[in-house]
């Protein structure tokens, strides 16, 4: 279990998180704090097998880092450290902890950003286009964002001049998640269109391709929500609403696509759907557009956009349901056989 265990399996996390978060902001009982006491204890577990992975198989995990395939999932870590942050400033309402866990994301990012790219830049083999790039690749702006959310988060708490800064950094980050996603993107949808693409090339890790999107919009309609305290912010506003809205449309336009293609592989070519850590990240991004949407909504004071949450509320709670349930009956079945 360790040995294999993959990179990319603090996607549960991310998806935990951010369905709790979307479940306490519709003020459902019990189910939020439910989910943050569980995420909480399986964040821990992660670190803890990642830690022991490290430490009995380094060669096993430096070969995923480098993998082209395998290497982004590790970015995960950096999401789900932050939206486990998010979690304790908005559920929790411990300043501190989720503080600590955003120096951590950002201390993580740092060095997974430039340890992977780097080592993708500099290594000899290098697999084609066709075979190297997957969906997965967009986690790298997830967790870019997932700072940035965080960091928006924290700023109204802080006095002067730690707001500024705090907020400073945050804009930052969407706005380099922002052009990750662009140059992302560009090479996954050439992988889309101009090379043969068959049911098990589309992982479910395909969902971030709208999942990038809708914490971006996240990010920045909390970041319009400080505008008004802070002239750097205050300045920017028309440029980030602007952006906050063409990050959500966009995002938008994946979801149709995205439902048609899962079609296409499990009913038309019949790929079987059976558990796979990656559908953790196909969880994920239907909780994230759910609070993407609700608050971008109330910030821009739309309202007519406030149902769309309330449907994506209970598909993100069903999928996480499902997955949950798959990842349980999985784990139970070599039990059983032995």
């Amino acid at each position: 279990m360790v040995r294999d265990l993959t990179p990319a399996y603090f996607a549960l996390v991310m998806a935990t998180g951010i369905v709790s978060i979307a479940t306490f902001r519709f003020q459902l009982p019990v189910l939020p704090q439910a989910l943050f006491v569980f995420n909480s204890i399986a964040y821990v577990v992660l670190v803890v097998l990642n830690g022991l992975r490290l430490l009995w198989f380094p060669r096993r995990m430096i070969e995923d880092l480098v993998d082209h395939r395998k290497g982004p999932g590790f970015f995960t870590w950096v999401a789900a450290t932050c939206v486990l942050g998010s979690q304790y400033i908005r559920i929790g309402g411990n300043f501190p902890v989720a503080v600590g866990l955003w120096a951590a994301g950002i201390v993580l990012w740092v060095v997974l950003t430039y340890t992977i790219f780097t080592a993708f830049t500099v290594k000899e083999n290098k697999p084609s286009l066709d075979e190297g790039i997957t969906g997965a690749w967009l986690l790298t702006v997830v967790a870019t964002q997932a700072i940035a959310v965080l960091g928006a988060l924290l700023a109204p708490y802080m006095a002067e001049p730690h707001r500024t800064v705090t907020n400073f950094i945050a804009v930052s980050y969407w706005l380099a998640g922002g052009m990750l996603y662009i140059w992302m993107i560009s090479l996954i949808f050439y992988r889309y269109t101009f090379f043969k693409f068959s049911p098990g090339d589309l992982a479910p890790p395909y969902w971030i391709n709208m999942g990038a999107m809708a914490i971006s919009t996240l990010a920045g309609s909390l970041l319009i929500r400080n505008a008004p305290e802070l002239p750097i912010l205050a300045s920017l506003a028309p440029f980030m609403k602007g952006f906050t809205v063409f990050f959500w449309v966009t995002g938008t336009w994946w979801i149709p696509m995205l439902v048609v293609l899962g079609i296409w592989r499990h009913v038309i070519r019949r790929f079987p759907l059976v558990y796979d850590p990656q559908y953790w990240g196909a969880v994920f991004p239907l909780g994230m557009y759910t609070v993407a949407t609700y608050e971008m909504d109330t910030v821009l004071g739309l309202g007519f956009l406030m149902g769309i949450p309330r449907v994506f509320l209970w598909a993100a709670v069903a999928a996480w349901t499902v997955v949950f349930g798959g990842m349980v009956g999985q784990w139970a079945r070599p039990r059983k056989a032995a």
